[in-house]
């Protein structure tokens, strides 16, 4: 049987990694794989997680099993991080997934089963998995212009003119913040044309969030998240606790359904604990845990709230510090990236340029040009600039 199958492509991040375990050169640079590290060049566990961890494992009393849609406190804590102050709040149902990926998966298997001619428009470029996972449940993909080579922001008039030809058997997915792989945002503005648009040409809003708080604040990177859910009639979210609460390998996110009443976003949670049952049947419920334990606690809250607020910040610091880095080596080329928001920035630089950073530099990269801005240190700002300015002259 296995003998029929051809070799596996290489997934474009993934494999980075192994590539830069196996370099032996000791100022090797790993800006690939979204995780945030700190000035040490460790990816630390918050101490809000910490605090949390030490509450559970003197409190929990057992490993049965929580049930299809996972820890129901945490569902509806996540559903209060994303909508509190919104009309959809009460309008709105959760189930706890395997990651912003599992949850990508359940909405767009749910989306197929409601649908199956559904086509599902998404940003050119985007998440590397948003492609496969919607054509892995049988959906069809279509791209819209987002990003501008050129001023390396949002083309928000290519964007909009594109999206005002979707219609009702569409789906637009939105980054809710922090866009991966650019870094750049579009703007309340932005939000809401397209929450017009999707009013009067009847296409369904689905947003991707996994960088809530890496970008302007917790409550203001959800600003055009709540506009848009706020005014329209049905809505579908992945959202994920796998940067903000620093929880990479406990894949713990959320799919969120909102509908014109709770009772028919009930339903469709209902379909998707069917569809989970079939696929995955129970989420792992560790990371969902300290996640419900911190949100449902004051004292941890505001813990978490500063820990993730001096990431956040410490992340400005080393876009700035970055550009000034460049500029002090006489080029201006890269000041785009002070601008841009969250985890990441597309460089501009080619695929063949990318390899030169692997190759002369010890630098790995995303070969679209992606830069992982979350992964530098103070100490290193230099050389990469260096490296930058190096291969793009």
């Amino acid at each position: 049987m296995f003998k029929q199958l051809t070799e596996a492509q290489l997934d474009p991040i993934l494999s980075l990694t192994q590539m830069f375990r196996e370099d032996t050169r000791s100022d090797k640079m790993d800006l690939g794989i979204g995780v945030y590290k700190n000035s040490v060049g460790e990816t630390p566990i918050m101490q809000a997680v910490l605090q949390a961890e030490h509450r559970l494992l003197e409190t929990q009393k057992t490993k049965s099993y929580v049930g299809l849609a996972g820890d129901e406190v945490f569902n509806q804590s996540m559903m209060d991080l994303l909508l509190q102050g919104t009309s959809a709040h009460s309008r709105a149902a959760a189930v706890q997934t395997p990651g912003a990926s599992g949850a990508l998966r359940m909405l767009a298997d749910l989306m197929y089963l409601a649908q199956p001619d559904t086509t599902v428009w998404i940003s050119n470029p985007s998440y590397v998995n948003h492609k496969p996972v919607m054509e892995a449940a049988g959906l069809k993909v279509k791209f819209y212009p987002y990003f501008d080579p050129a001023t390396k922001q949002v083309n928000s008039e290519a964007m909009l003119a594109e999206l005002a030809k979707a219609g009702p058997k569409d789906v637009v997915l939105l980054h809710g913040c922090c866009h991966n792989p650019t870094g750049a945002d579009i703007s309340f503005a932005d939000w809401q044309a397209i929450t017009e648009l999707a009013n009067k040409n009847g296409f369904l809003p689905f947003v991707d969030i996994a960088y809530q708080g890496f970008g302007d604040g917790l409550e203001e990177d959800v600003a055009g998240l709540r506009h848009l859910a706020n005014n329209v009639e049905e809505m579908i979210i992945a959202t994920s606790c796998s940067k903000n609460f620093g929880l990479y390998r406990e894949r713990t996110g959320a799919a969120v359904v909102i509908s014109d009443s709770l009772k028919e976003a009930q339903k469709a949670k209902g379909r998707i604990l069917q569809l989970a049952r079939s696929s995955y049947t129970m989420p792992p419920d560790h990371g969902a845990a300290l996640v419900a334990t911190i949100l449902n606690d004051d004292a941890l809250t505001a813990n978490w709230k500063a820990e993730l607020n001096e990431m956040n910040q410490r992340m400005l610091r080393l876009r700035a510090g970055l550009t000034q880095a460049v500029r002090n080596q006489g080029s201006e080329a890269f000041d785009f990236i002070e601008h841009h928001k969250g985890m990441f920035s597309v460089t501009g630089l080619s695929p063949e340029q990318i390899i030169r950073m692997r190759e002369e530099f010890g630098i790995y990269a995303v070969g679209d040009g992606r830069i992982n801005i979350a992964g530098l240190q103070e100490d290193r700002l230099d050389y990469l600039a260096s490296a930058l300015l190096a291969v793009s002259r």
